[in-house]
């Protein structure tokens, strides 16, 4: 890239000037750090990224005359009006005293391009991140609810004041210590100036932030919205209805998972995805580089831990950086098996994409890393699917037949059920070996037959078969037989 002619600010002279249109040409891997020249004369280093869309916006961590900043690029096309709205958003927030960070400038870029700046925040940390410890803590934990409390108020208090957030991730929602602040003012919209959202304004935009927590919270515990009503502060706003807020809770999960799920096989923030006529590869993007040797060569890791025939499916433990991971090898028998399968997805393309689905929607299983395609043309050949390690015993081999089953584990064997139920997913093969007691969790695995139905009925009949298929893994007439038949829902 060549840089620009203008002197450089005193210290920086190592660090490239860059413009807008270099910035798009770096597509995901602008160097860092590098600096931009602001059209008021100054000079902002960004020092770190913190997000990347390519071509669009750049958000990272900056240095504006010894301050340090939180700054978003606006390099795109429509760049100066998602600059403006993203201003007007911070703005909006202010002016209701929903905490926000403080808006410290906004400036064109020379060259093109326009660049927003607020406070860094050095101590905030993400609900996200905070919640992540509680992702399995029983419904109404107090803790867990202690944590969530501060945000659900807080957006009582914008939507109190006629606003609505179009992005309640809780990876906006920033903990600083003094309090909760709410950022990405791009996302906020202004409904209904001066008075409170309407009741199914407030339920659409509720259910947004409530989607995210684990099934089993969609009883929404009491103490959830009565810190959602504390934000109204008097403005009169109608309270949710329980039950017309779980209908939109799962619409938006719903929804929330069908984009998810085409994300996981398109390049994008989340994953990095190569497709070429002899090759498909899907990775978590963040675990691209650690994963580089076996995304490049899994036959070679495969083979050397598998004796089994080159056209026996096998699953592998192998080590990659000093990290164990399970290798699961898919193979086609010839030409004509490959053919047979024209226009049909691969074994290791449906438990990517179920263990996915599973994640997404809380259900314990080992999380899928990467997956490989052999290709030619439109037909598959042989496949790998990349999963974390989870050490553990198969029920199989943890439960006896003679005795009902440990508390811990009859309790995860029946909120495992209930959660796939409630979501009507099937198995397809349910069996002890697929259901793995690992650090006091159950997991399920062997992912490529599962299914989430649209209708009931077709639910309730592969049910039927999941559940027979599990109890003939223990003799009829035994104990654990007896046990699992009387308190498993009925067939």
């Amino acid at each position: 890239m060549a840089a620009s002619s203008e002197a450089p600010a005193p210290g920086t002279g190592n660090i490239p000037l860059l413009t807008a249109d270099m910035l798009r040409a770096a597509g995901r891997r602008p160097p860092e750090p590098f600096r931009i020249a602001l059209a008021d004369g100054r000079q902002l280093t960004v020092v770190r990224l913190l997000r990347v869309l390519p071509g669009k916006r750049l958000v990272g961590e900056g240095d504006l005359a010894g301050r340090r900043v939180l700054a978003k690029l606006f390099i795109g096309p429509r760049g100066e009006a998602h600059c403006r709205r993203e201003r007007r958003g911070i703005e909006a927030l202010l002016a209701a005293g929903v905490p926000t960070p403080p808006l410290l400038a906004t400036s064109a870029m020379v060259g093109g391009g326009h660049a927003l700046l607020t406070s860094f925040l050095d101590t905030a940390e993400n609900l996200a991140a905070a919640w992540a410890p509680f992702a399995a803590a029983p419904v109404g934990d107090a803790a867990a609810v202690s944590l969530l409390a501060p945000a659900l108020t807080l957006l009582g208090r914008l939507h109190a004041a006629g606003l609505a957030h179009d992005d309640l991730h809780f990876g906006n929602f920033l903990y600083d210590g003094d309090g909760v602040l709410l950022v990405d003012g791009d996302a906020v919209r202004t409904i209904s100036p001066g008075r409170p959202l309407s009741a199914t304004a407030a339920c659409a935009n509720l259910a947004v932030f409530l989607a995210q927590l684990p099934l089993s919270w969609d009883v929404l515990p009491a103490s959830l919205l009565d810190a959602y009503d504390e934000g109204d502060e008097g403005a009169g706003r109608p309270a949710p209805d329980p039950a017309r807020l779980r209908q939109r809770i799962a619409a938006v999960r719903a929804w929330r998972l069908a984009d998810f799920l085409r994300k996981t096989v398109r390049d994008c923030t989340l994953f990095a995805v190569e497709h070429t006529f002899t090759r498909f590869s899907a990775v978590v993007r963040h675990e691209a580089r650690n994963l580089a040797p076996l995304i490049a060569a899994p036959k070679a890791f495969v083979d050397e831990a598998c004796r089994l025939p080159a056209t026996a499916r096998c699953v592998v433990n192998v080590a990659v950086a000093e990290r164990v991971l399970t290798v699961t090898r898919y193979p086609v028998a010839d030409f004509s098996h490959s053919l047979s399968r024209l226009g049909r997805s691969s074994d290791a393309w449906r438990g990517w994409r179920e263990g996915h689905r599973l994640r997404f929607l809380g259900i314990a299983t080992p999380a899928p890393l990467a997956m490989i395609e052999e290709r030619v043309g439109p037909l598959r050949r042989r496949a790998w699917l990349i999963n974390d390690h989870c050490a553990g015993t198969t029920l199989g081999d943890h439960l006896l037949a003679d005795r009902e089953p440990p508390l811990a584990v009859a309790r995860a064997l029946l909120a495992l059920i209930d959660d796939l139920r409630r979501q009507r997913i099937s198995h397809g093969r349910l069996s002890a070996t697929s259901l793995l007691w690992s650090a006091g969790r159950l997991m399920l695995t062997d992912l490529e037959t599962a299914r989430q139905h649209r209708l009931p009925a077709t639910h309730a009949r592969a049910w039927r078969d999941d559940r027979a298929r599990l109890l003939r893994d223990w003799p009829a007439g035994s104990t654990l037989h007896r046990w699992l038949d009387a308190h498993l829902p009925p067939g």
